[in-house]
């Protein structure tokens, strides 16, 4: 029998659609105290969002197979409730124009892939420690 949530851990709402990324990234947040829930697809998260309390920050890749991650944040500005919750971008495209897109959509932190997923849990912490 598992041992129940630590409900004070924060919550992490990943979506990704790399099984393997997200693997990885789940571990180091789980090991780093974080609750994460994963949804693969934008539809999947959708699903998530409307039946979900807010988590405490949103990861989000920005290719997804079937709604872009920009996609996504427009659907998150619709959600009542989800308004505050911080957003953090993944993304393989560094170019300016996208940076500024993802920032212009409201994401607090647009992180390049590959990272090093010691430092992504380390910038998602700071993060949340600066929003308390």
């Amino acid at each position: 029998m598992a041992p129940p949530p630590d409900l004070t851990s924060p919550i992490v709402l990943l979506v990704e659609a790399d099984e393997e990324t997200a693997r990885v990234v789940q571990a180091h947040l789980e090991h780093a105290r974080y609750q994460v829930l994963h949804a693969q697809d934008g539809h999947s998260a959708q699903r998530l969002i409307e039946t979900m309390p807010p988590p405490d920050l949103i990861l989000i890749d920005a290719r997804l197979p079937d709604l872009s991650g920009f996609d996504l944040l427009a659907y998150l500005q619709h959600q009542a409730g989800w308004e505050a919750v911080p957003r953090v971008m993944v993304s393989a495209d560094g170019s300016a124009q996208a940076v500024q897109r993802a920032l212009d959509a409201g994401v607090k932190d647009y992180i390049l892939t590959p990272f090093d997923p010691q430092q992504l849990t380390a910038r998602l912490g700071r993060l949340l420690d600066a929003l308390r």
